[in-house]
């Protein structure tokens, strides 16, 4: 039987465990929703007050060159890179996770003119889902939804018109971790161009980008990387697409002579052509700030933290919750789980109401499902185990049921 001794001892013989002075978490608060938003970094506060006040109020313009703003996106690509297995030079930071992920679909579409099909999960985050349709529509490609476990059958069957294969690392809903070598090996030997979205793996797992030779991938940086509310999202392409990728939306920071002022588009050498307009400065410099606290940190330990929470978890569930109606969804082999544990129950809303109240905050996703993410660099085993001990009280308490607890709210 899982307790909070054990949980402590757990504690502290974890090598990470010192990382959570990097983040400013408000006390008495269990925050299990880093798959949403990250905490915010200790370092962030001050890197925003300098650059208000010094860079922006006392250099001007001149901070574009002085305190190399221009490169921030290129910069900060390398930062992330070395958490992907990325070698420098092939991500770029900026603009919103909708519009990398469209230039990446469409981008990869180019690559594989005569073409007809698009494959994509059809549980698919809805965003992904809905650019994929737009995406296929300005390339005259059919969108063919197949879910993960069936991508090699039907690659056998219809690999000679798949041009792009697109899915998400880690399924957003359940945690499930899909096998993403061996997928973008079976696209590749269809003769079509992968594009992985990393939105719930960066930060939170080992990704080999390089190693596993996926052409493009994309990924926000306000979940595990703690970039903050709407921070700009990345984008990976590999080495040996960048004097071929052809992204639909383009801008003069990704022309090859941006300041001449050319009147025709001419891409940039290398990963520079996805960069489009001005990128949020403040926002860029917000998650360069936020990437100081996994210095000096393995991708490998992240994991087995990860891992070893959702153990934790997982157990603590079976003791205290299983009788009470939760349904574990996401899988209880670790090698298939992200860093999430997502339960079943048909109240799910108005239980992690409740549960929020108590402090406890994670969030919920339809029909039914309420998730809970690690963020191995702040959460602890003691939280964990308090988090379900606190489920378990609510739910025997009854407190769910209130009134003030029975209206969804509208973002979680």
């Amino acid at each position: 039987m899982p307790t909070m001794r054990d949980a402590k001892n757990l504690d502290m013989a974890d090598p990470l465990y010192s990382r959570r002075e990097k983040f400013l978490l408000p006390d008495g608060t269990i925050y299990l929703d880093g798959n949403s938003l990250g905490a915010l970094s200790s370092r962030v506060p001050a890197t925003l007050e300098k650059a208000v006040r010094d860079q922006w109020g006392n250099h001007l313009i001149a901070a574009w060159t002085e305190d190399d703003w221009w490169g921030a996106p290129l910069r900060i690509g390398d930062r992330i890179g070395r958490l992907l297995g990325a070698a420098p030079g092939q991500i770029t930071v900026g603009e919103s996770t909708s519009v990398q992920t469209f230039n990446a679909l469409v981008g990869a579409a180019r690559l594989r003119p005569g073409r007809t099909l698009l494959v994509t999960d059809p549980d698919h985050f809805p965003t992904n889902r809905y650019l994929a349709q737009s995406a296929a529509g300005l390339c005259g490609l059919d969108v063919i939804a197949v879910p993960v476990p069936d991508v090699h059958d039907f690659l056998r069957e219809h690999g000679e018109r798949v041009a792009v294969v697109s899915y998400g690392a880690v399924d957003f809903r359940t945690g499930r971790l899909w096998d993403a070598a061996d997928v973008t090996a079976a696209a590749h030997a269809a003769g079509a161009v992968v594009v992985w979205d990393l939105c719930h793996a960066a930060g939170a797992l080992p990704v080999e980008l390089d190693e596993q030779g996926v052409d493009i991938a994309v990924g926000c940086t306000y979940k595990y990387l703690s970039g903050g509310p709407g921070s700009p999202a990345f984008i990976y392409v590999a080495r040996t697409h960048h004097g071929t990728f052809e992204p639909p939306l383009t801008g003069w920071h990704g022309h090859a002579r941006p300041f001449l002022m050319e009147r025709d588009f001419e891409p940039a050498p290398g990963i520079s052509r996805t960069r489009i307009g001005t990128p949020h400065v403040l926002s860029l410099l917000a998650l360069e700030a936020a990437l100081e606290a996994f210095d000096g940190v393995e991708m490998a330990d992240v994991r087995a933290k990860s891992l070893s929470l959702g153990d934790f978890f997982i157990e603590c569930v079976d003791q205290h919750l299983v009788s009470l109606g939760f349904d574990l969804v996401t899988p209880r082999e670790p090698g298939l789980r992200g860093s999430q544990v997502t339960l079943a129950h048909p109240e799910a809303h108005a239980l992690m109401r409740a549960l929020i109240a108590r402090r406890v905050i994670g969030d919920v996703r339809p029909p039914n499902m309420l998730r809970f993410g690690y963020n191995a660099l702040y959460i602890s085993h003691a939280d964990v185990h308090q988090a379900v001990t606190t489920l378990r009280d609510v739910v025997l308490s009854g407190e769910h049921h209130d009134s003030r607890f029975q209206t969804p709210t509208l973002i979680t």
